[in-house]
């Protein structure tokens, strides 16, 4: 896995974008600064350029989707397990961002506290318990790093923000029609991530937000939105469920999915870090993979759990 390295100080100096599917040119720094530089715009289809993220990209997400649906359909203890070893990868990469040496003490202490409080929700299903373990792992984390005079809120936060939306997961999983519910948050997920590279790289135009997220467009940004609509409704239409409201539900995820996706850039940008790391080929970091569901799974939740939103819309698996 490549190591983070630090963007320096200089805007003249930012990183370039990397080159995923359509070869992305990279921003200038006057465009980094919020500018009106022509790079301020996406080249579209005429930037396209083939290169191995062609085939690593959805070899590796295929296979990770693979890995996630039949977690979701073997069983909550499996969506446990299966969220706590990515917790402990995205963990790794949270506390590197922040200056802390690859597998270091606060990487174990997030770790720990977020796959006991997973264990301990498979045990005690809705108990307190594992969010107060999962409280005392942020907080020891903190404390620890308070300790070296290293960023003790921003280390402590990782458990909350790894941990708190893999609790979610298990929660949803334990529902009714459960693994149906968390299949089609990563249906509105996945289809956004991967409309937004196809329209985004296909029509080009005005970047979102250069000096935050330099490959994003707002092509991109409302052409998956779109597609997680389309793939939403079609997904509760088969089984059943409204279309209509399918769709504005799909939209809501995906929009919800692009403000995690934006927050971990700005993390990344804040501490000085080009990318959160590269563990699976064609992706980046796992971070990268799963910013998005960090955000959405917990604001669903607490749309099911708290005001009783049934995520089905009246299909029936």
């Amino acid at each position: 896995m490549s190591r983070s390295h630090p963007i320096a100080a200089s805007a003249d100096s930012l990183p370039r974008a990397p080159k995923a599917l359509a070869g992305e040119v990279p921003v200038a720094a006057l465009a980094a600064k919020g500018g009106g530089g022509k790079n301020d715009h996406a080249p579209g289809i005429r930037g396209i350029r083939l290169n191995w993220d062609w085939v690593t990209r959805p070899l590796f997400g295929g296979a990770l989707a693979a890995l996630a649906l039949g977690a979701v359909f073997g069983g909550t203890p499996y969506v446990a397990l299966f969220a706590a070893v990515a917790a402990a990868a995205a963990a790794r990469e949270w506390h590197r961002m922040l200056g802390e040496r690859v597998f270091g003490p606060t990487f174990y202490i997030t770790s720990i506290g977020v796959a006991v409080a997973l264990a301990a929700e498979v045990a005690w299903p809705g108990a307190f318990l594992p969010w107060g373990l999962l409280a005392a792992g942020g907080a020891i984390a903190a404390l620890y790093a308070q300790a070296r005079g290293h960023h003790p809120l921003w280390h402590g936060a990782g458990a909350l923000y790894i941990g708190a939306p893999m609790l979610y997961l298990v929660l949803l999983r334990d529902l009714p029609h459960g693994a149906w519910i968390i299949v089609g948050l990563f249906v509105a997920i996945w289809a956004a991530d991967t409309g937004a590279l196809i329209t985004g790289n296909l029509i080009g135009g005005p970047r979102l937000w250069p000096a935050l997220s330099p490959n994003k467009t707002w092509s991109g940004t409302v052409g998956g939105i779109l597609i997680a609509s389309a793939f939403e409704a079609i997904y509760l239409a088969v089984l059943g469920g409204h279309g209509a409201l399918a769709a504005l539900y799909g939209a809501a995820i995906a929009t919800v999915a692009v403000a995690g996706d934006l927050f971990e850039s700005w993390v990344k940008r804040k501490f000085q870090r080009k990318d959160s790391g590269g563990l699976i080929p064609g992706h980046g970091g796992v971070l990268d993979r799963i910013d998005s569901t960090l955000f959405a799974a917990p604001v669903l939740a607490v749309f099911v759990l708290g005001f009783g939103f049934n995520p089905m819309l009246g299909g029936h698996p």
